[in-house]
């Protein structure tokens, strides 16, 4: 005997939510895969100063987004076809794996809250070990050059900072144009400054989209409850 009454609007309603929650699983990895192959952070962090990688602490966290969208959108196809069947079992499974999700989600939301700015902060010193070996050492005898030469084509940008990056191009028009210095004038070209908007913007909208998940999965999480009661109570009658 099927659901009846409010409880057969849950069910509806646990579907829709369902669907919106696969779709954001979707939009995840669609995310996800988009800033795993996204042309500035590729060339940055692809660099490679002699037998140091650049720091990679960035492409870890889009692995996990990568897996964490790929488990969504099979939780939200468990839990459509579970509010469908009416299946205790399956919508029992289903709030078992939102729970993981949520946990899961919990903790890299506070990992990253610790760690938003360290990822910055190691690409700045990475750079800034590139421009020191490109400026002291012969280019001939490292890649220094190259990686800093990366960074400044990739970022628009020359220098650590606003004041080096005015200097440079006079002496050393082979890491930074002497064109350049016409943008110097009409905003700052500080690398430092733009490594933290690349990378900052990128975890603002990581952080936007675990948000709007974990609000959608807390419904879900009450909805299925109360759907599952309501299949055993009216399974009684």
């Amino acid at each position: 005997m099927g659901v009846e009454g409010c409880t057969k609007c849950i069910k509806y309603l646990l579907f829709v939510f369902n669907f919106i929650f696969w779709l954001a699983g979707g939009i995840i990895l669609g995310v996800a895969l988009w800033l795993r192959h996204d042309s500035q952070t590729t060339n940055i962090l692809y660099l490679q100063l002699g037998d140091k990688q650049a720091p990679s602490t960035f492409y870890v966290g889009i692995y996990i987004l990568i897996a964490v969208g790929a488990v969504m959108m099979f939780v939200g196809f468990l839990g459509c076809y579970g509010a469908i069947q009416e299946s205790q079992c399956l919508l029992g499974t289903f709030f078992t794996c939102l729970v993981i999700l949520f946990a899961c989600e919990v903790a890299a939301g506070i990992w990253g809250f610790v760690n938003k700015d360290q990822i910055a902060k190691d690409v700045k010193q990475f750079y800034d070990q590139a421009f020191q070996q490109a400026l002291m050492a012969d280019s001939e005898s490292n890649n220094g050059k190259a990686v800093v030469k990366t960074f400044h084509e990739t970022l628009d940008c020359c220098g650590p900072d606003a004041v080096v990056g005015t200097l440079t191009p006079l002496w050393r028009d082979d890491l930074c144009s002497k064109d350049f210095l016409k943008g110097l004038l009409q905003a700052d070209a500080s690398c430092h400054k733009k490594i933290d908007e690349l990378f900052s913007g990128k975890l603002y909208l990581i952080g936007i989209a675990a948000i709007v998940v974990a609000v959608i999965m807390i419904f879900e999480m009450i909805l299925s409850m109360v759907l599952c009661c309501g299949i055993r109570n009216s399974s009684v009658y």
